[in-house]
């Protein structure tokens, strides 16, 4: 057993056998029902009429209960330890879909001994078996979860180990530099020490920038795993709507011609390129005496204080002004960290023409693009635009390198850096032994290697794994 201690593993119930159906629930042509533990491959012998002769093999089985009651004919995969997913026995049975086919066989291989799984259980189970790591179950989970193609690449890579590779070669390069700082203290009467201080700055420097360069790549993880945040803000009535559902391809919004329809936000996601996009359609910006609405309107300013674009939509220079000055006024002090595209909405009805070059240049937005919701004239133009102004705030996404996707990514790799820092002030005072120096190159290493695997605790185990469907 790695990573994490026994009490760990005797907390997550690892002699249980457990159970669960890991597809969900309702009418389908076929569900699948995990089991895995010391008694897995003693429940299937139990259940199943004809049982595999060789791991990994398939066989074509009628499956009954204890009593002999026939509940399905099904096909059954053995897993023998550790070359299984979670390291135990376990067997996998693809039966009928439905309720209650799936539901009578769970219930029967629980009367024969096993336990229903909890949240991540048997993700849980390879990694206190050494499996996975901390940052491959992640993988897991953000594999499950990607709502995009970027995420579902950076979820993979991850899972891959990718990203664990990065952070253990950055944990090796600390303890590199805790060695020269060991042969240092070792052989303390040699001139200048038997290592020259050159190199062991040296050393560090590269080591920082590259934990820079990681830390980076937070931004660009954010994105990808939540999407882009797109806010569609403006005046009641001017095509919002509209162009909410022109991008999504499909109708979510009400469309009506009555000022505060929209007296919700409504928020999709869009599989677009480079970037996936969150986008939201919030309530037409004005002042409302009906407080509904006026709830509304206060959460479209919530909305674009947090965007990292904003479409001032309106369908002429008129009401695209007012969009504007309402963005800016929802966003005081924090517009400079967003980016303004002013678009044009309605461009295939009868109108002034709008010379979108001029309020550009006038609004001090970022871009301007002209839009037909009802004709689709510029939507990919829009679609390209915002990807264009994600690219140049946050750099091209590198889907294929290690990227960190988690909050606690982002502390560890900080962390790590702090300590590198506080070891580099207290090496090069005079005043300090080379020993109170190196506890902190020490503590660097730790951080590391918490990020993949060194955790200990209960509770974070219990906060990764929360978020996990039963029967992953």
């Amino acid at each position: 057993m790695t990573a994490v201690s026994a009490s760990a593993a005797a907390l997550a119930g690892a002699g249980d056998t457990i159970v669960a159906t890991a597809t969900p629930p309702g009418r389908g042509a076929l569900s699948v029902i995990r089991v895995s533990g010391p008694r897995a491959h003693v429940i299937g012998r139990l259940l199943c009429a004809r049982w595999p002769g060789q791991p990994r093999q398939a066989a074509l089985t009628g499956v009954a209960d204890c009593r002999g009651e026939r509940l399905d004919e099904a096909v059954v995969v053995r897993y023998d330890a550790p070359a299984s997913f979670t390291g135990e026995d376990s067997f996998e049975l693809s039966t009928h879909g439905g309720f209650v086919v799936p539901t009578t066989i769970v219930a029967a291989i629980i009367e024969a001994g096993a336990r229903l799984a909890h949240a991540g259980e048997f993700t849980r189970r390879a990694l206190l078996n050494g499996k996975l790591d901390i940052l491959q179950a992640e993988a897991t989970a953000d594999l499950v979860a990607a709502g995009s193609r970027a995420a579902q690449r950076v979820a993979l890579h991850q899972l891959d180990g990718g990203l664990s590779r990065r952070i253990g070669a950055l944990r090796d390069r600390v303890l590199e530099i805790e060695a020269l700082i060991a042969y240092d203290i070792d052989f303390p009467e040699e001139d200048d020490g038997p290592v020259a201080p050159a190199r062991t700055l040296g050393a560090l420097n590269a080591l920082e920038d590259s934990l820079r360069n990681l830390l980076a790549t937070a931004r660009g993880g954010e994105l990808v795993r939540e999407g882009a945040l797109v806010v569609l803000a403006g005046e009641p009535n001017v095509g919002k709507s509209s162009l909410f559902n022109a991008l999504l391809g499909r109708s979510r919004a009400i469309v009506t011609p009555i000022p505060g329809t929209t007296r919700d936000a409504l928020e999709a996601v869009i599989d677009a390129e480079p970037w996936p996009i969150r986008l939201v359609d919030t309530a037409g910006l004005r002042s409302a005496m009906d407080l509904v609405e006026q709830m509304g309107i206060e959460m479209s300013e919530s909305y674009v204080r947090r965007a990292s674009v904003v479409l001032c939509c309106g369908e002429d220079a008129e009401s695209i002004r007012s969009a504007a000055a309402a963005v800016r006024a929802a966003g005081e002090a924090e517009t400079e960290s967003r980016a303004l595209l002013l678009v044009r909405t309605k461009s295939d009805l009868d109108g002034p023409e709008t010379d979108m070059a001029a309020l550009l240049a006038e609004l001090g937005a970022r871009s301007a693009v002209t839009v037909s919701s009802e004709t689709g004239a510029g939507i990919q133009d829009l679609l390209k635009t915002i990807g264009d102004l994600l690219s140049a705030d946050v750099g091209a996404p590198e889907l294929d390198a290690p990227v960190l996707t988690q909050t606690r990514h982002q502390v560890g790799i900080a962390t790590a850096l702090e300590e590198l820092r506080q070891f580099r002030q207290a090496w090069q005072d005079a005043s300090l032994p080379a020993t109170i120096a190196a506890v902190h190159l020490h503590s660097a290493a730790e951080a590391l290697r918490d990020l993949i695997g060194g955790v200990d605790t209960e509770d974070i185990l219990d906060e990764l794994f929360r978020r996990f469907c039963v029967g992953k």
